[in-house]
């Protein structure tokens, strides 16, 4: 046995992968096969493999990482049933399907580590499976070049792995083209704010072309812009040179003329090069009914433009004997109302063939007009306009009944789960799929510290996203408008030093400040004009401005960047950053302007502001404006934000994310300047950082729930797309629906929470009602015993200490704890009904709960203020406030509290409890409670307000709570959420007529 060439390994292996398609096997058998003929002699053996990959073979690595993560990620594979994806488990599997030995299993895993990132979440109804992996890949040439021109944007096998996942989560519950019965798909893909939304529809359209989906139409957006973005990125990464030049010349000026991208567009050598004609190739052309500088203005060459030849004339076009030869053809077209009556006008010609034409919607602008206000009055006069645009849509699927229809949104609050009015017709009744936060993305979490329980004085730039990235501006600090632009400069500079320290400098190609502090265009101008005169005051090549700036980077960016981008080169003095800030300084003033205002949402005004990120070879610039900018509109290279308000208005806080995204090598740079005072309302002011982390924190719990209620119990699912609608109304009470005639059919009966918190947040504002139910409460707080007890949560993630609190506990019995939960006012009446419904239960009718372990944490001693409540025990008292503009509280538990309160719930239903978390333990049918006497307020006087001679005011008190039922309060089938029809005769349909129910 000869040793080989790393080239001929590949080369073997390759071969051996390819002949096993989509499932492993038995490794030795195969690699053995695939050199039999050219290699009879070489060294096969797992030690040459082992020592291959540990002596850091790229190419092996390289191939060996793409299939290991296909298997890794496959969906229910018959050789790993019941094993779930991306775990060490599933890989496991694979192992010993390609029966390798253990050394050899260590050194792939060092090489290619299991990407354990969270699936899309897909609710849905029951469909026909038609997309089966065979299927997929039969046909799979847009695809494959797809995720060829991926892989040549360095996209890693994971990322490309979870877009597979993701675009054939959409393309399997479309109808089969093929299908000779005409059916229409609806569905809606939620992603986060610019997170990449298009190339997880630009995956959907290929995929779907190889189906067999001959027409393809996309809604680009509201602005030529965005859809110029959206046509461009298709024609780059999809449909290619080749589709794009139809055989001319390229040598050749008089065939280029009407041509887009030739000559005027620097990375035209970038887009997809396909090897020849599609056609020639055994697959199919795609032909564009609309180019980059043209939006869709009538079907070029007429009906001519839609005509399909049919190789078998007497069979419809979706006959496979038809469908497979024939173009396909894409429009891209703006969301608007003239051009899509025209495109519908058009169409209403054609008639006949159209009934034939398995045909593909995708609305990249499905949240247009979606919930970006707490004000219902404005969310009301955004009705017409979406009124308008969806009664076209529905004349567009009339036309096309073989068309299916997939909205692409932010936000999981979609308009379409909100207002019934919104025309039904475009209701995802089939599919609602969420997709995972991708990696690398710069969201809520990255700016916020939802769930840390590190206490607030221990946090530091390493531990806290607050403390690394938002910079509060209070009435105390100045506006720090100065700061901030400061630290614009200094962020660039620091960008151009990593560039010219062998970090790739892609990413910083535009480097941009957005500043945003009032609705008001007057404001936007004044606002510019004085930023204008502060940086020519700066004094930027001033001692004094490099003092400044050096104090800046010694304080903030030095540290924070030494806490979380060690690994990135960095300047050891601000004198070795220096030249680098005047290399910044140049960029930004280019043009003596270093202010652009964008204030505007019309195609005249971005024509004339010459704001083009595609087309420019850098932008480094402040803008002025913000919320005026449509959806879609991504601010590229965005480091710096300053947000504030100085208007009495809080209502466009959805608006705000515009700093979240992708901000690779520079993630440690981006700075957030926010108000956390800002006026709002008569003698009130607003905290814009905890409004917004409100706003994301009410998001990512959907989300959350989304994920729970997916599992399919019994081979049903537990909650379709007709249902969500009730479950968004949950989170937004202030939205009142425009419609007076229809009504959502679905109605939210029972939520059930085995192990998991419960934490109701709509208690009462008015004071008589809060006496109420302190009074009732009262009864139980006698079981509190007086001596407290010691809590611990051990080291973790968040913390290397063992952190403690103390409590007073008492035991209630289940039917006293429901007897006062019943009786109980909110502010929503029914807002915690369908908790209730579940918890009346667990007498034994679903599950048993004997009793529940009540607890009142004690404050820390510096800050605690105790207080009897009606006679009971002294009670530690805790402040809270509701969110900005709504009735709710934020969190009532602390992160530790919780923490704590679930590790019982967990040591109590598992058989390896190593360590109690507490003296306190509970038995497998004892749930936890909370208690928490909570003063509405914003300030430690608040409290103390309240308290007078040691009693606290009852009417001043909310008893707040979070409940933790028992792991085992569930019933056998493991259902979470129960719904109803309200007009049962109905019960398929989303909305039904108000009257009928």
């Amino acid at each position: 046995m000869s040793d080989i060439p790393a080239t001929a390994l590949l080369e073997i292996h390759t071969s051996a992968l390819a002949g096993m398609g989509s499932v492993p096997k038995h490794f030795a058998r195969w690699v053995a096969l695939a050199a039999d003929e050219d290699y009879p002699d070489a060294d096969l053996s797992e030690e040459l493999f082992h020592s291959r990959l540990v002596d850091g073979d790229e190419a092996l690595t390289a191939l060996w990482s793409r299939h290991l993560t296909a298997w890794d990620f496959a969906e229910e594979p018959r050789w790993a049933i019941d094993i779930p994806a991306r775990t060490d488990e599933r890989r496991v599997a694979v192992y010993d399907r390609l029966r390798f030995g253990s050394d050899l299993r260590k050194a792939l895993d060092d090489a290619v580590p299991v990407a354990k990132i969270p699936g899309p979440t897909v609710i849905t109804r029951q469909f026909t499976p038609w997309y089966t992996p065979e299927r997929a890949a039969a046909r799979s040439f847009y695809w494959t070049s797809y995720e060829q021109k991926l892989r040549a944007k360095d996209w890693s096998d994971a990322a490309i792995a979870s877009l597979d996942e993701a675009s054939r989560a959409v393309v399997e519950r479309l109808t089969d083209p093929e299908q000779p019965a005409a059916r229409q798909a609806k569905g809606l893909v939620v992603g986060y704010v610019q997170s990449g939304k298009t190339a997880n529809f630009t995956g959907v359209a290929a995929k779907a072309i190889d189906a067999g989906y001959r027409l393809v139409i996309v809604l680009g957006g509201t602005l030529n812009l965005l859809r110029r973005q959206t046509q461009r990125r298709l024609d780059m990464e999809l449909i290619g040179q080749e589709n794009i030049l139809r055989g001319a010349d390229v040598s050749d000026l008089d065939s280029l003329v009407g041509v887009d991208y030739i000559g005027d567009d620097e990375d035209w050598p970038e887009f997809v090069r396909h090897g020849g004609r599609p056609s020639a190739l055994g697959a199919f052309d795609i032909e564009r009914l609309t180019t980059r500088d043209n939006d869709y203005k009538s079907l070029a060459q007429g009906i001519r433009a839609l005509e399909f030849e049919k190789r078998e004339p007497t069979r419809p076009l979706h006959d496979p004997a038809n469908l497979h030869h024939a173009a396909a053809r894409i429009l891209v077209v703006k969301k608007n109302k003239s051009v899509l009556t025209k495109l519908v006008k058009d169409l209403k010609q054609i008639q006949g063939l159209l009934g034939e034409l398995p045909a593909l919607i995708i609305d990249d602008e499905s949240d247009q007009a979606s919930v970006n206000t707490l004000d219902p009055k404005k969310w009301e006069q955004g009705s017409t306009e979406r009124t308008a645009i969806n009664g076209l849509l529905s004349q567009l699927l009339k036309l096309l009944p073989r068309a299916q229809y997939v909205g692409y949104t932010a936000t999981p609050f979609a308009n379409v789960f909100i207002d019934p009015g919104d025309d039904e017709d475009i209701f995802p009744s089939d599919f609602l799929i969420s997709l995972p936060r991708p990696a690398g993305y710069m969201g809520a979490q990255d700016f916020h510290d939802l769930d840390s329980d590190v206490p607030q004085e221990e946090r530091t730039y390493a531990t806290s996203q607050e403390k690394a990235h938002i910079r509060g501006i209070y009435e105390s600090t100045d506006d720090r408008l100065q700061e901030a632009m400061d630290a614009f400069v200094l962020s660039g500079a620091l960008k151009l030093y990593r560039a010219d320290h062998g970090v790739p400098d892609g990413p910083f190609r535009h480097h941009t400040m957005l500043a945003h502090q009032s609705v008001r265009k007057d404001d936007h101008a004044d606002l510019a004009l004085r930023i204008n005169s502060m940086w020519h005051q700066a004094g930027y090549s001033s001692s004094a401005g490099h003092e400044r700036l050096a104090a800046l980077w010694t304080s903030d960016f030095a540290p924070v960047s030494e806490a979380r981008a060690s690994d990135l080169p960095a300047p050891a003095t601000y004198e070795e950053l220096r030249p680098y800030v005047s290399a910044a300084r140049q960029r930004i003033g280019s043009g003596g302007q270093p202010v652009i205002v964008v204030n505007g949402d019309s195609d005249r005004y971005f024509d004339q502001l010459d704001l083009d990120f595609e087309g420019t070879s850098n932008v480094w610039k402040i803008l002025v404006g913000g919320t005026k900018l449509s959806r879609g509109f991504t601010v590229e290279g965005l480091t710096v934000t300053y947000y504030r308000r100085t208007t009495q208005q809080a209502d466009t806080l959805m608006q705000m994310g515009r700093w979240f995204g992708f901000r690779p090598g520079y993630r440690d740079l981006v700075r957030l300047y926010i108000g956390r005072e800002e006026p709002f309302g008569r003698d009130k002011y607003a905290d814009l950082y905890e409004a917004y982390e409100a706003i994301c924190r009410d998001e990512e719990t959907f989300r959350e729930q989304l994920a729970q209620y997916a599992a399919v119990v019994d081979g049903q699912p537990q909650i379709t797309p007709m249902q969500v609608p009730p479950l968004v109304a949950q989170h937004l009470p202030w939205i009142r629906p425009s419609a007076r005639n229809k009504m959502f059919n679905a109605e939210l009966v029972e939520v059930r929470s085995p192990g998991r918190p419960i934490e109701p947040a709509s208690y009462p504002v008015n004071n008589a009602a809060l006496k109420r139910n302190t009074d009732r409460w009262r009864p139980l707080l006698d079981s509190f015993r007086p001596g407290p007890v010691s809590f611990s949560n051990p080291p973790d993630n968040s913390s290397s200490l063992t952190r403690t609190f103390e409590a007073l506990t008492g035991t209630v019995s289940h039917s006293d704890l429901v007897g006062v939960l019943s009786q109980l006012e909110w502010e929503r009446p029914g807002h915690f009904a369908p908790h209730l419904t579940y918890l009346s239960q667990l007498d034994g009718t679903l599950a048993k709960v004997d009793d529940w372990l009540l607890i009142s944490p004690r404050l820390a001693a510096s800050t605690r203020i105790d207080a009897s409540i009606l006679g009971s025990l002294p009670l530690s008292l805790v402040r809270r406030s509701r969110q900005t503009g709504k009735t709710s509280f934020g969190r009532i538990a602390s992160v530790e509290h919780r923490t704590a309160a679930q590790r019982l719930i967990d040591e109590a239903s598992s058989t390896h409890v190593t360590r109690p978390s507490s003296s306190a333990r509970v038995s497998p049918t004892t749930g936890v409670v909370l208690l928490y006497p909570v003063v509405e307020g914003d300030s430690h006087s608040d409290v103390h307000a309240v308290v007078r001679n040691g009693t606290a005011d009852p009417a001043k008190i909310v008893m707040a709570f979070t409940l933790i039922p028992p792991a085992s309060a569930v019933s056998g089938d493991r259902r979470l959420v129960r719904f109803r029809a309200k007009n049962s005769r109905y019960a398929d349909e989303a909305t039904v007529p108000a009257a009928t129910a």
